[in-house]
């Protein structure tokens, strides 16, 4: 018999383990038996194959509509080559000399076929697939196959869908599992079927049923080990208390709204009332604000800071890069006037004063910057990082705001919140332009409460994306050049973004060509399309001085174009940009390529964004940078990209570069089972903070989400 803990060496042998542990890193039964498969064939049914990415290792089962045996031109030996179909979209296998294949490789036949997914000829291709026929005489693959329902697992080189079915079955026929991590009573409450029935249901499924009930057992688990981490954030988050901060009349509040000079939004004052509620108790905010670009969440966070500031405690501002801390500390003493000048000439009444501390400041501007944090000379400290390491200490710190939640990780918000004076810890309110549905707010966010700014942005003009397909369509690049050309001559100025700076070391991985690079498309551009143009270059690794010096020779108009990373992504607002060319555009998420385009039509005049990609037509890729030009809503966007994106990838190894085991939770179509688990985690956690009544559980978050996995929750 096997337990879910046993090596796979003493069940299937040292080669074949040797093969699941370097190709998928699976080394135990219960890593084997998690390798869920992706999808399931209906015998009779063949596989779409529309949405294959290039690089994936890709199993289909298709019926072979054409072969051809020819020479190869250049060399001496054949080509065998198949066009596969599933009746709408066509694939290309190759086989290069094994013409011998010709006897069994018939037209009519079926088939799983695996390999990895490459381009010939602006054509999807599997070159020298491995493949299994339906008709084959081999009496295991014919029990394999003879079920209604046929799995199909996630493969990589030499290990295809059909040898993993193997290797489970041998494990299933020996399995024993005694004990359930899942509580007796939360199993009878849910109607839920015990793990070892789960187990068997999905890889070797009886009926759709089966199937089904097998699958939403497996996600309650994973939806029960998430909600479980953060039900425990959330009661550790409260076990400081947060310094009170009750609104003050005849404050710098009162006084900054007196001279707003326009009026808040509707959705403004609600999620600023919700704020002022909660920065008023000694419960720490714990607050997710979202909204779309320009939606006015920095004004909201403004007046927060202020009310913070009115309580006689101070308020820090965290950004991601120099350059938006840069632009954040200028844009908040432009919004404060004489109210953002204490200490100097002119200064109001009830000012305060706004330092910036950053990284790379010189030695005597650092020094001033921590002494004005640590005094409370200064009200509203805004910075990167550099803002919560050891050396900096503040006064009285009473609330913190987080901007681009996404860029930081769980230490640097563990950091703030140890952060207050006296044993409190300050309230946190986190934002993100990037708009996120529920499930992801209450999976991924899970330890906050989630406010959101839906208003289109005021004043803001259409923007037009256009996928430019350089692969299919090369001359399309050279009109690229000449719209840049045509908006700077009418006085606007463009963007140009490279997913990369150029100074890199070259990387190990040759298989695909490395991402166009700042430093090299920009003197090209220089020398080429955009002669006589005046070109900047920004990137993460210019000295803070030359950055800032660059972004305000753009923003004053000295230059005409831009080409910089995605140190523009977030926060930077020149009005007259009219243009933004993104270089491989597929290089980058839907969220980011939303974002990106946000610093374009920021003023009177319609913006234009053009994707450029290598990416070819009917792959997952382009259905994504189809989505981004088909709409400008942030919230939509969002959906459309988790319908785009395969299961864990949001969770895992996608985004994280760790193997994850969050594999069949889906964050957009399981928003009833994710809410029913946070509340039954809630309710256990309510009662037992440590988990020390419930084992089962702790044993199962463990194994479910191991610490990394936990933090990686968190960053993302």
């Amino acid at each position: 018999m096997a337990v879910l803990s046993d090596k796979l060496t003493p069940l299937l042998g040292a080669k074949t383990t040797k093969a699941l542990t370097e190709s998928l890193g699976i080394e135990t039964v219960s890593d084997l038996l998690r390798h869920y498969p992706r999808r399931y064939a209906r015998r009779g049914e063949l596989t779409d194959i529309a949405g294959l990415e290039i690089g994936e290792h890709a199993t289909v089962l298709a019926r072979i509509e054409r072969v051809e045996k020819r020479r190869m031109k250049t060399k001496s030996g054949s080509i065998l080559e198949l066009v596969i179909t599933d009746g709408q979209r066509r694939l290309n296998c190759a086989f290069f000399n094994q013409a011998w294949r010709e006897k069994e490789l018939r037209v009519g036949k079926t088939g799983l076929f695996a390999g990895k997914v490459n381009a010939f000829r602006s054509k999807l291709q599997l070159a020298n697939p491995e493949y299994q026929l339906l008709e084959s005489e081999d009496e295991s693959t014919m029990d394999d196959f003879l079920a209604q329902i046929i799995p199909v697992y996630p493969a990589a080189a030499g290990l295809p869908s059909w040898s993993i079915m193997r290797c489970v079955r041998q494990v299933l026929d020996i399995l024993e599992i005694d004990e359930d991590q899942m509580p007796e009573p939360i199993l009878q409450r849910q109607g839920l079927l015990s793990l070892d029935d789960a187990l068997r249901g999905i890889h070797r499924p009886d009926s759709w049923e089966t199937l089904e009930r097998a699958r939403h057992r497996l996600k309650w688990d994973e939806a029960m080990a998430i909600q479980l981490i953060f039900a425990q954030r959330r009661s550790s988050a409260v076990s400081r208390p947060a310094p009170a901060c009750p609104p003050k009349s005849g404050g710098i509040l009162e006084a900054f709204d007196k001279r707003l000079p326009f009026e808040l939004t509707a959705g403004q004052r609600e999620v600023g009332e919700h704020i002022a509620a909660d920065l008023s108790g000694e419960h720490p905010m714990n607050r997710l604000l979202q909204g779309e670009v320009g939606s006015g969440k920095t004004i909201v966070a403004l007046r927060a800071m202020l009310q913070v500031v009115d309580a006689g405690r101070q308020a820090a501002m965290l950004a991601p890069t120099e350059v938006l801390a840069a632009q954040h500390a200028r844009s908040l003493r432009e919004m404060l006037g004489d109210l953002g000048q204490a200490g100097e000439l002119g200064a109001a009444d009830e000012a305060t004063r706004i330092t910036l501390l950053t990284g790379s400041m010189s030695t005597k501007e650092r020094k001033q910057a921590l002494l004005d944090a640590a005094s409370g000379a200064a009200g509203i400290v805004v910075g990167t990082h550099a803002l919560i390491q050891d050396t900096v200490s503040f006064a009285d710190l009473g609330f913190a705001v987080v901007d681009e939640q996404h860029r930081f990780g769980v230490e640097q918000r563990d950091a703030l919140r140890s952060r207050g004076a006296d044993g409190t810890s300050p309230h946190v309110l986190v934002m993100t332009a990037t708009p996120i549905p529920r499930t992801v707010a209450m999976t991924v966010y899970g330890d906050l409460e989630t406010s959101s700014l839906k208003e289109m942005p005021v004043g803001r003009s259409p923007i037009a994306t256009t996928v430019v397909p350089v692969a299919e369509k090369p001359a399309w690049l050279d009109r690229v050049w000449q719209r840049v050309r045509e908006e700077v001559q009418k006085g606007h100025q463009a963007y140009i973004v490279c997913p990369r700076i150029g100074d890199e070391p070259p990387s190990d991985k040759s298989d695909k060509r490395p991402p166009l690079a700042v430093l090299d498309v920009a003197q090209e551009l220089e020398a080429g399309p955009l002669q006589g143009l005046r070109l900047g270059i920004l990137h993460g690794r210019l000295p803070a001085d030359e950055k800032d010096a660059m972004m305000r020779a753009f923003t004053a108009a000295e230059l005409d174009v831009l080409v910089a990373t995605t140190v523009i992504e977030v926060g930077v607002n020149v009005p007259n940009a009219t243009a933004m060319v993104i270089m491989d555009a597929d290089r980058f998420g839907v969220s980011q390529l939303h974002q990106l385009r946000g610093r374009v039509g920021r003023g009177k005049v319609p913006g234009l964004c053009l994707l450029v990609t290598e990416a070819l037509d009917g792959t997952s890729t382009r259905e994504r940078l189809g989505a981004v030009e088909s709409t400008t809503d942030g919230f939509e966007l969002s959906r459309l990209d988790l319908e785009l994106r395969r299961e864990g990838d949001i969770l895992g190894a996608a985004q994280s570069g760790k193997r994850s085991t969050l594999k069949l939770l889906s964050l957009l179509r399981d928003e009833d089972l994710i809410a029913e688990a946070r509340e039954t985690a809630q309710a256990v956690v309510g009662v037992d903070p440590d988990l020390t009544q419930n084992p089962e559980l702790a044993h199962m978050v463990a194994a479910v989400i191991d610490e990394d996995r936990a933090e990686y929750l968190e960053k993302s």
